[in-house]
């Protein structure tokens, strides 16, 4: 019985210190400083070089307004727009999400242009050492006004060396662009031309080194997944990624931007970080092989570029579509990616299904219980019958109090002969972790699951509870500090462990006893902090197991008393 319980209390106390590590230790980021990005088209700066201060920094809207020269972008999913001086996506607007739960509140932007306190844009172009080639100045013609799903626009520059540089961009109904570059030589001379995409962003997302969560460069090579942190890069100034197809990008927790070059052709590539934590700039970039230019001829590549939400359906859809490897991996789902994956997927059926994200939970976690049922059943069977055998344990703890050794051979010789495996309660509490944990994962990371609404006060899945005891649920107008904000549904989460650990087999030492009566406490209070459909989950979870349990209990008890008559 003590191994039974020192086991579960492991168990316990190891959920109890991942999770509260990552609440507590949880690195708070710096602020930031306005910076200007001065970017190259030679490549990516040299990380020793200092990036230069702004004499002033401009809003978005003033920046904006103060060049004229500007493509719009507009489809159901995003706006924005591409400054043609240097045909730089670096203006755009995810227009089905929203800051907070509020619908009024502000869309979320993703890109902005340069000169503006959080500069982030892209561009795509080409290095060589032959002719004038086209950088971050170049004013670009078009030959529209506004790019839509249904209206993809041609960018054209002359250098007036006998190079005509085009680039046709097409936008889908989500966030992928298309970008096809086109180089003709019109003069004598062959070159030979690279090309390049450059992402350039500045200032950390304010969430990067949360401890569960990759927020920082991302990219897959050769079907690998290559994810430094913001710190790995930081170390050196420069890393390098290795030659291989692939493609790469900056991942956020919801939003993600990445370079897709053909995926058939071997790129190289690097990123790049400058400047101190407060006003860092951070680069990707990627070249291709050179590719050569001959008189009369010309050159073309193919290139996409994702800016937008990291659903997952649309991530994958990408691979048989575009033949992007392993897009789906700009999601973190961490080390049970086997397991958080297809949980994923079974919360959106069953979402679909029953409409909303909350009651998938709830369906999910009676499938999970189904299939883990004669585990379940196997378990409680034999804590209903090691609470049967109590009294006889207790006999024998009273006889060999002052041997130990003694009463512990007894104790298991009992067990044995009654068939009892002490060991067998903690197995259902085994299979749940992994389970757990996922869900955890599930919530957190998955864009789907952002401001997913439940039923009554739970207006946001993916966040905490937000009511509290402590202001009994609303009643007094005061809002508590965040480490007093516990709300109903951990509370009726800390009801039902509470509830099942009273139908369990009590622990005979005194100090145990009064640790399991302090355990519903302490996941009560460190569970308030995590979403609510993970606290839910856990109450759901927790009231159909005390049905189970009751159910066997009671089966046990009309056997025994067959049995005795």
């Amino acid at each position: 019985m003590n191994d039974q319980k020192n086991f579960i209390i492991v168990i316990a106390l190891s959920v109890a210190i991942l999770f509260g590590f990552q609440y507590f230790y949880s690195s708070a980021p710096e602020k930031t400083k306005p910076h200007v990005v001065q970017q190259t088209t030679q490549g990516v700066p040299s990380p020793q070089e200092n990036a230069p201060t702004a004499p002033q920094i401009l809003t978005r809207e003033e920046v904006l307004n103060a060049q004229p020269h500007r493509l719009a972008i507009e489809s159901v999913s995003v706006k924005g727009s591409i400054n043609l001086e240097g045909a730089l996506f670096d203006d755009l607007t995810l227009l089905k999400y929203h800051e907070t739960v509020n619908p009024q509140s502000p869309k979320i932007i993703l890109l902005s242009p340069n000169n503006t306190p959080h500069a982030y844009f892209a561009r795509f172009g080409w290095i060589g050492s032959q002719g004038a080639l086209p950088n971050e100045k170049t004013l670009w013609q078009t030959n529209g006004l506004t790019l839509t799903p249904q209206t993809p626009v041609t960018l054209e520059w002359d250098n007036g060396q006998g190079l005509v540089f085009h680039q046709l961009i097409s936008i889908d109904e989500n966030y992928m662009f298309t970008v096809v570059q086109k180089v003709t030589n019109k003069g004598t001379v062959p070159l030979s031309l690279t090309p390049q995409g450059i992402l350039t962003r500045y200032g950390q997302p304010k969430s990067a080194g949360f401890f569960i969560l990759h927020e920082g460069p991302v990219g897959v090579f050769d079907g690998k997944l290559f994810d430094p942190s913001y710190e790995d890069i930081a170390k050196t100034g420069v890393l390098q990624n290795p030659k291989a197809p692939g493609w790469l990008g900056l991942t956020d927790k919801y939003w993600l931007t990445a370079l897709i070059p053909d995926p058939k052709s071997a790129i190289t590539s690097s990123y790049t970080y400058q400047g101190a934590a407060e006003n860092a700039l951070i680069s990707a970039l990627y070249q291709r092989d050179p590719m050569a230019l001959e008189p009369g001829k010309s050159i073309e590549v193919t290139n996409h570029f994702f800016a937008g939400a990291k659903i997952l359906s649309l991530l994958d859809g990408y691979e048989p579509t575009l033949g992007i490897n392993h897009f789906d991996l700009a999601v973190d789902f961490g080390w049970f990616y086997f397991l958080t994956k297809p949980i994923f997927y079974a919360l959106d059926f069953l979402k679909n299904l029953l409409g909303n994200f909350g009651l998938a939970i709830l369906a999910l976690t009676v499938v999970i219980k189904i299939i883990f049922l004669p585990l379940a059943n196997k378990s409680y069977s034999s804590m209903a019958r090691m609470k049967a055998l109590q009294p006889e344990i207790e006999k024998i703890r009273e006889r060999y109090a002052d041997d130990r050794l003694k009463m512990n051979e007894k104790i298991m010789a009992l067990y044995k002969s009654e068939k009892v495996n002490p060991m067998a309660g903690c197995l259902p509490m085994i299979v749940q972790i992994p389970v757990f944990f996922a869900l955890y994962k599930v919530l957190f990371v998955s864009i789907e699951m952002r401001q997913a609404p439940f039923y009554g006060w739970i207006h946001d899945l993916s966040a905490p509870d937000p009511t509290t005891i402590f202001n009994l649920f609303g009643l007094i107008p005061w809002d508590p500090p965040s480490y007093l904000m516990i709300g109903a549904w951990p509370l009726i989460m800390g009801g039902t462990m509470l509830l099942q650990q009273k139908m369990s087999p009590p622990p005979a030492d005194p100090t145990q006893a009064k640790m399991f009566l302090l355990m519903p406490v302490f996941f009560t209070y460190l569970l308030a902090q995590f979403p609510a459909g993970l606290v839910i989950y856990w109450a759901w979870n927790n009231t159909l197991s005390i049905a189970q349990q009751w159910l066997i209990m009671k089966r046990a008890e009309k056997t025994k008393k067959k049995v005795t008559k």
